[in-house]
This record gives structure tokens, sequence and C-alpha cells, in this order.
């Protein structure tokens, strides 16, 4: 056996170029997919550990005259006997420029089993450790991944005092492995004194359920109606997932088209291994251990150029998830143990189900056959039939689970999406090999008047076993690459035509809560301003839903959203269904009815003109619904009132102020600024409290450009992964094509027209490909507005189509094709007449 598998092996020595396309593509593949689940892995311990520090697991307090709270009201409470916590929560700028959380604690009074008390809790090894946390010169805890931002070496990070932008220096540091990234603990003294905040506090906290209703004068925030991190962003992570992939599987398109290449080359040698008395069935097995033995070589490199991939994305994913969800993410890779042997399975997996098809032939075939390639390409016209009947299947399946979606309620549904989307790939996949042959068959009758062009479709023909598997893999990275990125450009038009209709003022400002009124007063006294369009923001539970067919009782925790219908704002504001119209809608708010999101519309099934029960200060209050409106890029749900019926119907607190400028001629930007000076020397607000509306939209839309940039860059990579197993599979036969070039050549045909021949075989499959990508790519952006886009986020996107990515598919289709020809095409140029006279005589 020792001397088979050598004697197989053999090939590779003699073929290097072969070896090195099948490692090349199992390393590809491996990198893609490993790369992300590793960005995944990070991003989750992340997750667990803000989870496990911040306050989703403890019930909030907050004052309901939305004044801030103050050490004073944590002593009333305490003596009250109240089991409460102060917390004391901002942001630090280091002497580096990065900007860190920091968090104050009294680890006496927090509750014993949180995050928050066992950062400094004392342990049998260390027992004045909580004693060091609180007393000078007190500790700043963190997590060793912190420690660069702070310009230190893990190792030098212990016992170091980092100086900050202010010129203060923060208490020696201890690291906190259980600590989230860019977050600092330290006493709330010492907070207090960093952010120089006197004796103001973030949040009063207590352990889950301790208190049975709120204090008089506050409001009481369940931990059970926050929502956790890692459930924001699942969709975000589902999506990566499918991304790598589809990667991993056009990569593995590589691995089995160098395959049987391999296989079909040593069809004479396996002949000879069977006639010197090696059994089919360990043939078989020989193959098998020759494919493991080369996976564990590319799926090693694969996991390792994964990680470094990882690393390398990881700071630009982190800054998208910080901007869309608030969730922080380490820029630096803790992968844990089942995070390698997760990579390498699958990527073996991947491997044996590529070349599980090659054994199978091998297998089927006798010991003459075996020599033949006639009975091997027969062998192929039965894969073309089982090919046919198997995308067959997988369209009916695709049916099935369309069917079933559609029978389900609005936003669930997210992984059925994914497989519906993965068998119609699957399925279109399968049938190009047959519907290519078939196409090429028929051509070639058509041309028989031009045996010239004739002869081009057969070579075609002759050629289509090795270039199928290449060709189904461009058909799946030019359709995803147009069905993400027509709903990606969707997004972005439909998001930055919603920023314009949201901001509508020329200016926001957010003004201290204590003195929202009197501001808005002052501001609404002075001739520059036209209008004031003020804002609240509160929460509240969706109790219950009444309509005509009855009431459902609910327990889902809203958020609640005032604003102020105006002149600028009602006409702008998009409404996607009404009771009774757009004008009677706007009547209706003002009357004190209310609007509600896409996001809860979808979610609880709830239509215009039906009631909401809400929980609020006084008990409960009853709105109908006049409206429903689209909430791009909110996870909640939201009801959204009139501000002052807001106010005074739930207490909520005030929010910013939308200013819309009165037309006196003088610039916008001037107007602004004398506006902001008289704002600073009559409230001292500071010259930075008046936001222009031009600079929130530029934001936006840079986050939206960044949340984005992981998708396109593994679309791009996914294409160039296509191109490669294309470029594969001709350099793997390109020897073998110049010998049946070569009587061409001696027949007369020039050496410039068969390389125009080349580019024209290959650029027209390609183009048949992406005509048949077309129409794949809309069905997958179909399902990624009306299925992916509502369970994962609960709104539904508008459906747009944008002939430009559809010319850009056809065109890279093509420019693939020619690039991945061009060098093949290049060499037969080159190649001297005396070269091609051998071709011929070995033919």
């Amino acid at each position: 056996m020792l001397t088979a598998l050598l004697t197989l092996l053999s090939h590779y020595r003699r073929h290097p170029g072969q070896l090195a396309l099948l490692l090349l593509g199992l390393w590809v593949a491996g990198a893609l997919w490993s790369g992300v689940q590793a960005i995944n892995a990070s991003a989750r311990d992340s997750y667990a550990r803000a989870e496990a520090l911040f306050t989703t697991g403890l019930d909030r307090l907050e004052r309901r005259d939305g004044k801030p709270l103050a050490r004073a009201d944590f002593v009333s409470l305490r003596r009250q006997g109240l089991a409460v916590s102060p917390l004391l929560e901002g942001t630090l700028v280091t002497a580096l420029g990065e900007r860190l959380t920091v968090i104050g604690i009294d680890p006496l009074t927090l509750p014993g089993d949180s995050a928050f008390a066992t950062a400094g809790s004392p342990s049998a090894s260390h027992p004045g450790e909580l004693t060091a946390f609180f007393t000078p010169p007190w500790q700043t805890r963190l997590a060793p991944d912190t420690t660069p931002r702070l310009g230190l070496e893990r190792q030098a990070a212990p016992g170091a005092e980092p100086a900050l932008a202010d010129g203060q220096r923060l208490p020696p540091l201890v690291l906190s492995p259980a600590l989230p990234p860019d977050t600092l603990v330290v006493d709330i003294a010492v907070a207090a004194r960093l952010l120089e905040r006197g004796t103001t506090l973030s949040r009063l906290v207590t352990a889950a359920g301790e208190l049975e209703s709120a204090p008089a004068g506050y409001r009481l925030t369940r931990a059970d109606t926050r929502v956790d991190p890692g459930e924001l962003t699942a969709s975000f992570h589902l999506n990566l997932t499918a991304m790598a992939l589809l990667a991993l599987i056009v990569g593995l398109f590589i691995v089995q088209a160098a395959l049987g290449l391999a296989l079909e080359q040593r069809l004479g040698l396996l002949r000879t291994l069977r006639a010197l008395g090696v059994p089919g069935r360990t043939l078989v097995a020989l193959l098998a251990l020759e494919l493991a033995l080369l996976g564990l070589i590319g799926a090693l490199a694969g996991i390792a150029s994964g990680a470094w991939l990882a690393s390398a994305l990881l700071p630009d994913v982190a800054a998208t998830l910080q901007s869309l969800y608030g969730a922080a993410v380490g820029v630096q890779l803790r992968l844990p143990w089942h995070y390698w042997l997760g990579g390498l399975g699958v990527t073996l997996g991947g491997l044996f189900v590529a070349g599980s098809g090659i054994l199978w032939r091998a297998a089927r075939l006798g010991v003459l056959g075996l020599g033949q390639a006639q009975a091997w390409r027969a062998g192929f016209q039965r894969q073309l039939r089982g090919q046919a009947i198997a995308g067959s299947l997988a369209a009916l399946l695709a049916l099935a689970v369309w069917t079933w979606l559609a029978a389900q309620p609005a936003g669930e549904g997210l992984v059925a999406g994914f497989v519906m989307i993965a068998t119609m790939m699957l399925a279109c996949a399968l049938w190009l090999s047959p519907l290519l042959a078939a196409g090429l068959s028929g051509l070639g009758r058509l041309a028989r008047p031009h045996p010239l062009t004739q002869w081009a479709l057969a070579d075609l023909q002759l050629q289509l076993p090795r270039l199928s598997l290449a060709m189904m893999a461009l058909l799946i990275a030019l359709s995803a690459n147009l069905g993400v990125g027509s709903m990606v450009g969707g997004f972005r038009l439909t998001f930055l035509d919603w920023l314009d209709q949201r901001l509508t003022a020329d200016l926001y400002l957010r003004p201290p809560v204590g003195q929202f009124d009197s501001v808005q007063e002052w501001l609404a006294a002075r001739d520059e301003i036209a209008e004031l369009l003020p804002t609240a923001d509160g929460e509240s539970t969706l109790l219950e839903v009444q309509d005509a067919a009855g009431r459902r009782t609910l327990q889902v925790p809203v958020s609640l959203f005032g604003i102020t219908p105006g002149e600028r704002l009602t006409p702008t504001w998009p409404l996607l269904e009404t009771r009774a119209g757009r004008e009677a809608a706007w009547t209706a708010l003002e009357a004190g009815e209310a609007f509600i999101n896409e996001q809860l519309a979808l979610g609880q099934g709830i239509a215009p003109g039906e009631r909401l029960v809400l929980r609020s200060p006084g008990g409960q209050e009853r709105v109908t619904v006049a409206a429903i409106y689209p909430d791009y890029g909110n996870p909640r749900g939201e009801v959204l009132l009139a501000t002052a019926a807001l106010r005074e119907r739930f207490a909520a607190a005030p929010g910013s102020l939308g200013i819309v400028l009165a037309d006196t001629g003088t610039p916008g930007s001037r107007r602004a600024e004398a506006l902001s000076r008289a704002l600073d020397e009559r409230f001292a607000l500071g010259r930075d409290a008046l936001r222009d509306q031009r600079e929130v939209k530029a934001l936006s839309t840079e986050i939206f450009e960044r949340t984005f940039a992981i998708t396109r860059a593994l679309n791009a990579l996914t294409l160039a992964v296509a191109a490669l197993a294309l470029l594969a599979s001709l350099l793997a036969q390109a020897r073998e094509r110049r010998r049946r070039l070569a009587p061409l050549w001696a027949l007369g045909v020039t050496r410039a027209r068969l390389a125009g021949i080349q580019l024209a075989q290959l650029g027209g499959v390609s183009l048949l490909t992406g005509l048949a990508a077309v129409p794949l790519g809309i069905a997958i952006t179909v399902c990624l507005v009306a299925v992916i886009n509502v369970a994962a986020f609960g709104w539904r996107l508008p459906l747009h189509v944008f002939p430009a990515e559809i010319g850009l598919t056809l065109a890279t289709a093509i420019g693939v094709a020619l690039l991945a020809a061009g060098l093949p095409a290049l060499t037969l140029w080159r190649t001297p007449p005396r070269t091609l006279l051998a071709e011929e005589e070995a033919t």
C-alpha cells in the first residue's frame, strides 16, 4: 500500500502546478471561512464579557422628572432601606487620543453576583484586593486587550499609571480578563474625579427583581426589557457566516476541478496498478488517504491565514458593530480551542464532499475503462443527467421552503431564508452544466456551414467536463455579488432618502434636561428661529393589543418617541400605511393618537386602527394606531406620539431640539455660529452644542459605508476565488489544449486566430453563465429584501433592481473569463511553430 500510495503521489512531482492549485484552493477556502469564524468567535467573546458586566442583569432606576441622578438620590433611597447601588459612566481620552469607557462602581453596595462587583472582589489568594480597589492609590481594572489603547504592552501593564489627554493619571492598572474591551472599571470616587462630574450619577441599579415597584418619583426599568448585544448582532454574524460559507464552496470548486484533472490524467496509472493486483477498494482508499494528507496541509495553512485575515478585518468589524449596535468588540483575537478544530473539520469535510464524486466515478469504472478517456466522458454524461435530476429536487425544496415561509408570521424564518437561497443557488449551479451542454450541442448543429466555428463548439464540449465546475463557481459568485450588491445599493438609496426625510431641521441641539424648557422658550422668542421641533423619548411595555376580533395580551418592551408636527417635518416624514390617509393620520397624531414603526407592526401583527395598551407612570394608557412608518436601523419596536402628549402622559424625558432657521438672506453657517455663541453666553452650553444636519448626515453615511465594508470585501474575495477556479482549470489543461490545436495550425490556421478562438470560446460560455446569473441574482435580491432583512431586522426594504449592476455582472463574467484565458492564449501566441509541430506529432 505504501508503494501504491507513493506511486499515486509521484503524479504531483511531474505536475507541480496541479498540486499548487489543489493546495491553493484549500488554502483560500479555508482562510476565508476560518477568518470569518475567528471574527465571530472574538465578537461573541466580547458580547459575553459585556453581557456579564453591563446592566442587562440589573434593574435600573431613573428620575421621572428627567433630571440627572445625584448622590443625594442614592443616599435618600438607601435610608429608605432600598438596596440600590450607584454607577457613574463616561468617556476618557488617553494620551494617544483613544476614547475609552470608564465606569465607576461602589463594590460594597453592588449585588454580590454582579460582574461589576466581582471586578473588585477579593479572592482567596488576594484577600486585600477589595480594600486596594477603593482605597488610595486605588486600582483601574481593565481587560488585557485594552492595554494597547493606553500605549502599553500587556506584560508592562500591571501596576502602570498611564496618563490621559488632560494630564491626569489613572490609578495602577490591574488586568481582569472578564471585563469587556475598551472599558475601565474604577471606584466611583475616582471616576467622579477623572470625569469631573462632582456628585452626579449616571444610574442607580439594583438586583433583578429586588424592587416590586419603583419608589415615588422614579422610573424602574427591568433587566429583562433590555436587549443584549449578542441578540442585536446575531443577524450580522449570520450574514458573515453565509458569505464565508459561499467563499468556502467556491474555493472547493477549485479543489474538485484540480482533483478531477489529476485523476483523469492518472487513468493509465490507475489501470496499471489494477492490472498489477491492487484491488479497487484499496485504490479508492489510497486516493482518499491522498485527499486527507493534502487536505490537512491546505487546511492548516488556511486556518493560520484565516487568523491573520481576521486580525486585519477585525478593527473595521468592531467599528461597524460599535456604530450600528453600540456593541464594544475587542480588536485583538480571542480564539477558543474549538475554533481550530472546527475550522479543520469544516475544511476537511468540504474537501471530502468535493472529492467524493471523483472517488465514486473511479470506483465504478472497470480495469479497461480506467484507461479510456471515452469511458470517462461517458461517465460525465451520466453525471449531467444526475445533476439535472438533483437540480430539479433542489428547486422543489426551495419552492417548498418559500411556501412554508409565506405561511409564517412576518419576521420569522431567518435560517430558513438562507436555506432557501442556498437551495436556489444549488439548483441553478446543478442545472448549469446540462444547459451549457445542450446549448453547445444545438449551436454546433447550426454551425455546420462554418467548419471552424463548428470545431470550436465541439472543442468546447470536450472542455466542458473540466470547465463545468469553474463555471458553476463563477455562476454562484456572480449571482451572489449581484444579489448582495443590489440589496446594499437599494439599502443605501433608501437610507439616504430616509435621512433627508427625517433630518428636516437646519440645526439640532440637545440641552441638559434641567435646562430644556428654558432653552426652548428662549429660542422661541428669537426672530431668526422660524420653527422649533422638540422631541422626547422614553420606554414602556406594550401590555395589550385590541382589535375588532378581540384583545391580545402581550408583555413587549417598546421605545417611546415624541415628535412635533410642523410645516417642515410633516410633508417629509414617510408613512407606509395609514388608517384614513396621510392628512388624517397627522391630524390624529396631534389629537393624541400614535404612529408605530414597521418593526413593531410586523413583529406583533398590528395594523392601523387597532388600540394599544401601554404601561405608564399613572398605570395604563390607551392609544389608537393611526399609521405605520419606516424606521431603518432601529432594532426595537417604537411608538410615536406628539412630544407634548408623550411628556404629559408618560412623563418622558425631553430629547433634542430641531431648529428651523428663518430665511433672512444671511448664510446658514454664519447664523448657526451666531446662535451657538448666544447659547453659550446665555446657558453655558458650549460652542459645540449645536449640530448641523449636514454633519449628522455625513456621519450617518460614513457609518453606513463602514457597515457594509466587510460585505463588499467578502464579495470581492469570493469573485476572486471564482476567477482563480477558472484560471486553474485552463492552466491545468493547457498542454492537452495545445495538442488539439496543433492539427488546426498544421491545416493553416494562424496562431493569432487560434488564440482568438480560445478567447471567444471562454468569453462566450462565460457570457452565457453571466446571463444565467442575472435572474438568479435578482431572485437572491428578492429573498434578501423580503425574507432575510425582515427576519433579521424587523423591517422591509423597497426592492431596487439596478441595470448598471446587471451590466456590471455581465461585464465581470466576460472580464474574468478573458483574464483567465489570457495567459494560456498568450502562451499559445508565443509558442514557436516547432513546438506546435512536436505537439502534432505527439498526437
